[in-house]
Formats: structure tokens, C-alpha cells, sequence
């Protein structure tokens, strides 16, 4: 493949760029202390497209190639770590499932909203009490038809987005050894979200988790082939993956900018510290990491808008961005010494909220599992 973006993936960048920093960044400080969510510039960035990178054109979406979303999940990343990751989870979980599997008539009446930025995000549903990495074993919610419905029962827990949400896909077991995904409105009789919960970095972007009792949807909100959200769920986490990946070089290259910014500005043994090889080289080792995990998302994504395999690719890039950028943004907060430690300055902030990345959507171990299934052939 050609690594150098196209002309229009360029003008792409600099748009979100500039928005980011007009709408996003300045926000990111208070969005961390006090766990708003930042409605206002969502809202806006869905002129630009940002509420609708997986939603095709006919549907109201922005249709963007696979390049073109990682890239805007990595500048938002680069503004705000907790608004990045709600349009991540948006955009990548929950209308990428329903543009991918849903019936006409799904994709009709949800992706238009979503993408529109006139009612609220989505939401997927997967991990549970007992079920993170085991989805297939753990998964305890049940799903069971009823006439013209079917019946949810179960709780799930680290959802993203379900307070904000104006749907939810949750993975239901609706056979002995099957599930399926079945599309669940927030304002359903019985779908109980509870408080958010108090994280360690990432206050704006809420999680939480849900309770489903006897939430009864109509048949048709199944999504996809019934018996088979398992092997869907697994599709979708391959492109959550590779917003994942970018969402963490974003955050990486926030650290490194302001990393630099401070390495010319504090001066110790007469001389700005920029001059001594001990930061010299962390910066080095920034600016190589940072460009490296960059191209594997860009890689991985080429081969999914190529709709060539990118399992192995996917799990790669997220595995090395997320572990680089806890690197990058640790020796960040290094190079600022006490300040950096300091919520005056930005890179406590990103360093708190680069920690989830090697977790979520399936840990750095799971990762690794992945990608040697694969290169052992082991499936």
C-alpha cells in the first residue's frame, strides 16, 4: 500500500484538526473535572460528519473511508481523551453494527438519527458480571421470543455511552450454544441504567452499567442473522480496534507535543532541558513510537476499506499503540517533572486516560491471543 494520505484525506485531516481545536480542546480540562459530556461540540461535529464516519451516504452518514475515521478518532484523541472515545464507541460499535448487519428497515429508522447529531449516540452492549474476555462461555443475558417479541433479560456492565444514548445493541444468548444482537431503544420498559461509574481517567465519557428486565422489542429490532452475534460481535471489535489504536496515538501525540513545549521552556543547569540527552531521547523514542503505531492503524484500516482480512493487522496496531502511548504519555509527565504530576498541566490528564486503552475493547492479552491464533493458524 501507499502510505501517503490522498489529497482529500489531507483536507480531511486539517478540517477535524481544526475543529477539534476550536471545539474540543479547549473544553477537554473541564470535561475531565467535572464529567460532562460535552453535548455542544458533538452536536457540532455532525455537520462535519463525525457522528456518522460508519454510516453510509444513502443513510445520512459520512461514508468516510476507513483511513479517513481512524484519522478523525486520532485527532479527536490528540483534543480530548473522554470525547474521543464516546464517538469511538458511537461510530465504531454501535452504527457500525447496525450498518453492517441491520435489516433496511433498522438502518432506516436509526441511522439517520444517529448520524444527525439531532437526537442522541449509540451504544453496544457486550461485557457482563461474569463475561469480558469469555464472551462466548460468559454471556449470561437472555434473549427469548414471545409472539411478535422478543424478551430480554440480564445485566450488562462497562457500557459506554448508555446514558447518552438513544439505543443499544445489546449480544444476547438466544440458544443454548448461540446469540444473537438485538437492538434495545433506552426508553424501553425495563432497561434500567445504572450511575456512572467513578474511573480512573475518562470522566466524560460515561460507563455504566445496565440492567434488562423483561424489556420487551419488537422482532424485527434482531440485528443481523439470529445464532450468529458472536461471530458479528467479533467483526465489529476488529474495526473498534483500529479506532482504538488511533484514538491512543491521538493521545500519545498530545503528550509528545506539550512534552516538547516544555522541554524548550524549563530551563535547569543554565540551558533549556531540551538540550540534555536524557529528554533528548525520550522524545526520540516518542517520535518513533508514535510515527510506527500511526502506520499500523493506517495499514490495518487500508486493508478493511480494501475489504481484505485485517484480524492479525487490527489486533497489532491496537496492541502497540495503546502499550506506546501509556509509554509516551508516562515519560511525558517524566520530562515536566513535579508538574507533570500536577493537574495545571495536560499530561496527567492524558496519561489517566491513555490507561484504559490497553483494556479496553479487548486487554493487550487478548490482543496477543489474537494475533498468535493467527499466525499459528490455531481457529
Amino acid at each position: 500500500m501507499n502510505f501517503d494520505l490522498t489529497p482529500e484525506q489531507q483536507m480531511w485531516r486539517a478540517s477535524v484538526r481544526e475543529f477539534c481545536e476550536r471545539e474540543v480542546a479547549p473544553r477537554a480540562r473541564h470535561v475531565d473535572e467535572t464529567g460532562e459530556f460535552n453535548w455542544e461540540a458533538v452536536r457540532k461535529g455532525a455537520a462535519l460528519g463525525l457522528l456518522g464516519l460508519n454510516v453510509p451516504e444513502e443513510y445520512g452518514g459520512a461514508g468516510v473511508d476507513a483511513i479517513s475515521a481512524a484519522i478523525a478518532i486520532e485527532e479527536l484523541g490528540r483534543a480530548c481523551g473522554s470525547t474521543a472515545l464516546a464517538l469511538a464507541a458511537h461510530n465504531g460499535l454501535a452504527c457500525a453494527t447496525i450498518a453492517d448487519f441491520g435489516s433496511e428497515a433498522l438502518k432506516a429508522q436509526w441511522l439517520p438519527r444517529l448520524a444527525s447529531g439531532q437526537g442522541r449516540l449509540g451504544a453496544l452492549a457486550l461485557t457482563e458480571p461474569g463475561a469480558g474476555s469469555d464472551l462466548q462461555g460468559g454471556v449470561k443475558t437472555r434473549a427469548v421470543e414471545e409472539g411478535d417479541a422478543w424478551v430480554l433479560d440480564g445485566q450488562k456492565m462497562w457500557t459506554t455511552n448508555a446514558s447518552i444514548a438513544d439505543v443499544i445493541v445489546v449480544l444476547a444468548r438466544t440458544g443454548e450454544k448461540s446469540m444473537s444482537l438485538i437492538l434495545v431503544p433506552t426508553d424501553t420498559p425495563g432497561l434500567i441504567i445504572g450511575a456512572p461509574e467513578k474511573k480512573m481517567g475518562l470522566h466524560g465519557s460515561p460507563t455504566h452499567a445496565v440492567t434488562l428486565d423483561k424489556v420487551r422489542v419488537p422482532k424485527e429490532n434482531l440485528v443481523g442473522v439470529k445464532g450468529r452475534g458472536l461471530h458479528q460481535t467479533l467483526a465489529v471489535l476488529d474495526g473498534g480496534r483500529i479506532g482504538i489504536g488511533a484514538l491512543a496515538v491521538g493521545l500519545a501525540q498530545s503528550a509528545y507535543e506539550a512534552a516538547i513545549k516544555y522541554a524548550h521552556e524549563r530551563h535547569t543547569f543554565g540551558v533549556p532541558i531540551a538540550h540534555h540527552q536524557a529528554i533528548q531521547w525520550m522524545l526520540a523514542d516518542a517520535a518513533t513510537e508514535i510515527e510506527a503505531a500511526r502506520l499500523m492503524v493506517y495499514r490495518a484500516a487500508w486493508l478493511k476499506q480494501n475489504k481484505r482480512r485485517y484480524t492479525k493487522e487490527a489486533a497489532q496496531a491496537k496492541l502497540f499503540a495503546t502499550e506506546m502511548a501509556e509509554r509516551v504519555c508516562r515519560n511525558a509527565i517524566q520530562i515536566h517533572g513535579g508538574y507533570g504530576y500536577s493537574r495545571e498541566f495536560p499530561v496527567e490528564r492524558l496519561y489517566r486516560d491513555a490507561r484504559l486503552m490497553t483494556i479496553g475493547e479487548g486487554s493487550s492479552e487478548i490482543q496477543r491471543l489474537v494475533i498468535a491464533r493467527q499466525i499459528l493458524n490455531l481457529h
